[in-house]
């Protein structure tokens, strides 16, 4: 436990500074930086054709990620297609098959990095390297991107311009992503993880047997993989490997890496929103002078205790479910299996199967509950050994998809449970629903509804498809509960884009392969673009006075609200189906 909690400690440290950095990033403003990026970013703008003043709207800056995506995909696929060539492919890998290839392309570009291939023996260097890495820096961008331009609209500075899509991409990339990756590229590479573009090595092991050692560009791939929240290893068995995850320093440094900057994202919520509301509140002050001091710092204290607290409650509630999930997965692991206990294993240690000695129980939870609850899917231990319960919190937690979440996606799946909490908290006093100032009427309850059951619907759908079809039944190779819960675990990682899984199915055919494909589609973009538009309806209201029945959304027992909120949904749409997978075999287990 003290492990933990000195590990939460040291990242509530960092994350502060992080987030005042990203702040003056999303905010355009001046950051200590911008003497030597702003000569690359207007490089970038020259060579692209983009014009850095221009804004958009919030159906253009869509199209434009849209597009910009789409691109990708294509080149993508067709490098995938071709990876046999003699070019940076020192191993000899052959072509990737298709369906996979379409698998693989919508993965990494929708910042899932599901893989349903190893990637020592199904990637050349080239596509590691021009698909692989260049997608997670292209996908995490591009998430964060569409929060930004989200956090404008609720901000509501301007009716129609939420900013530009390629200045964000291009600014986060060189700012945020690009230093904080090659300086933590370099601290992986000090504690072991290999960096170099040579062929692999083969060693006679004590036992007598030849081993297949990988290389490669392995450092690279490892910090974008978690500073972007996308996941996907180099090795099939991902970060629990000593190549990409050698030591207990460098699993910490992964850690803090996929946990930073999705913290950051609503600590710049908050400061942005902050920001117009002081800019408010200070023209109303103007206004009535002769009521309220003229005091410059009566005016600033004034607006920071009122209007500083808004990314806090949305940490908070985010940073409740991430400690109720981490407790039980620790407690669950903690008790170990049963089943070897009666025939007399001892179970002190608790349950260590799957688990890495070096890492331990603490820290595989740890990592764990971290890498679903900010959907990276990244892994140190096997999720597929952990006991049901303990594997029921990160499937749960891909199911909210609120816990941080992946970059800037957690944060805008829970404004959109804000919403919903303060509309249900409306209806109880019978006032029209208000939040950051405005009203919350028919279209943004209608689109928040539809965007909130979108995630439900693509697991819950795809599940079913599953377990009812021929082809969905061939790749399940575990039986009873256990075997549910695989699948569910699969299509909740897709929907998330997150990544990580069970890894107890077959599921590299073409039926797991374009199912999953389409989920991880369709639970990326058709998200983004109803957030976007939920931004670009409010952003165009105008301001309405407080009152003695507004419903402040800056207070802790909001953030109870909005906890007790998502809890009832995920109970009213995925308890009955968790009923029947991982509680099932729990207390059959314990039985």
């Amino acid at each position: 436990m003290l492990q933990i909690l000195f590990t939460i400690l040291i990242y509530l440290i960092l994350v502060i500074p992080v987030g005042s950095y990203v702040y003056h990033i999303a905010a355009g403003k001046h950051t200590f930086a911008d003497p030597v990026f702003n000569h690359i970013d207007s490089a970038i703008y020259k060579i692209g054709g983009v014009n850095s003043n221009n804004g958009m709207n919030w159906k253009k800056y869509a199209l434009s990620l849209l597009m910009t995506n789409g691109v990708m995909i294509f080149l993508g696929y067709i490098i995938l297609r071709i990876q046999s060539i003699d070019f940076f492919n020192p191993n000899g890998i052959e072509a990737m098959e298709e369906s996979l290839s379409f698998n693989t392309i919508i993965s990494f570009m929708t910042n899932t990095n599901l893989q349903h291939y190893s990637g020592e023996s199904g990637l050349s260097y080239l596509s590691q390297m021009l698909v692989i890495i260049f997608m997670m820096f292209v996908s995490a961008a591009s998430g964060y991107a569409a929060c930004i331009a989200f956090i404008r609209g609720l901000a509501g500075k301007s009716k129609d311009n939420v900013g530009n899509f390629f200045v964000d991409l291009v600014r986060i990339t060189t700012r945020v992503l690009l230093p904080i990756s090659i300086i933590g590229g370099l601290l992986l590479v000090w504690q072991g993880v290999p960096q170099n573009l040579s062929e692999n090595v083969v060693v006679d092991t004590i036992e007598g047997t030849k081993q297949v050692i990988a290389q490669g560009p392995v450092a690279a791939l490892e910090i974008i993989k978690h500073l972007g929240t996308n996941g996907g290893g180099f090795l099939g068995a991902n970060s629990s490997t000593p190549i990409e995850n050698p030591t207990i320093i460098s699993d910490l440094i992964e850690l803090y890496s996929m946990m930073l900057l999705p913290g950051a994202c609503v600590i710049t919520f908050g400061k942005m929103v902050r920001d117009r509301k002081q800019s408010k509140l200070v023209e109303d002050i103007g206004k009535t002078e002769n009521m309220i001091s003229k005091s410059r710092k009566t005016r600033k204290s004034l607006t920071v205790w009122m209007y500083g607290r808004e990314g806090r409650s949305i940490f908070a509630a985010m940073g409740i479910i991430f400690l109720i999930g981490l407790s039980v997965c620790f407690w669950a692991e903690t008790q170990g299996n049963p089943a070897l206990a009666h025939i007399g294993l001892s179970q002190s240690m608790g349950s260590m199967e799957g688990k890495e000695v070096r890492f331990g129980i603490a820290q595989s939870v740890m990592f764990t509950t971290t890498t679903t609850s900010f959907t990276t899917g990244t892994i140190n231990n096997m999720h597929d050994t952990l006991t049901p319960l303990g594997g029921m919190i990160p499937m749960l937690h891909m199911m909210l998809n609120v816990v941080f979440g992946g970059k800037g996606v957690g944060l805008m799946n829970m404004i959109m449970y804000a919403i919903l909490a303060v509309f249900i908290c409306g209806l109880m006093i019978g006032r029209t629903p208000e939040y950051l100032g405005k009203k919350i009427e028919g279209r943004e309850m209608k689109l928040t509804a539809l965007c909130i059951i979108i995630h439900p619907l693509l697991i819950l759908g795809f599940s079913a498809l599953a377990v009812g079809t021929q082809a969905g039944m061939e790749g399940i190779t575990n039986p009873g509960f256990h075997g549910l819960s695989q699948v569910l675990y699969e299509y909740a990682s897709s929907a998330a884009n997150n990544g990580s899984g069970f890894e107890g199915l077959a599921d590299n055919t073409l039926f797991w392969n374009i199912t999953t494909g389409l989920a991880m589609f369709f639970g990326r973009y058709i998200s983004i673009v109803i957030q976007l538009a939920i931004a670009g309806s409010l952003m165009k209201k105008r301001f309405v006075n407080e009152s003695t029945g507004t419903l402040h959304t800056d207070t802790f027992s909001f953030a109870i609200i909005l906890v007790f909120v998502v809890y009832i949904f995920a109970a009213l749409t995925f308890f009955p189906v968790l009923a029947l997978g991982p509680i099932a075999e729990h207390l059959t287990l314990w039985a």
